[in-house]
């Protein structure tokens, strides 16, 4: 159980860092100008969930051998 916790959240934890860099790079360094926020926001749940779920099948990965 504990560790199913750990992964979970060091997994929430890359999420978090792969939303962050994907708002900021879509919102800052590639705007596109009808609906920057928008567009910024959706890419970032796409990092998040690259981060959460590439890191969380790493870790299972990991610790199976």
């Amino acid at each position: 159980m504990n560790n199913t916790f750990f992964l979970i959240k060091v997994s929430v934890i890359a999420g978090a860092m792969g939303f962050i860099m994907s708002f900021l790079v879509n919102y800052l360094a590639l705007p596109v100008p009808q609906s920057v926020f928008n567009n910024a926001i959706g890419n970032g749940i796409s990092g998040f969930m690259g981060g959460f779920m590439g890191l969380l099948m790493y870790l299972k990965k990991s610790h199976k051998t």
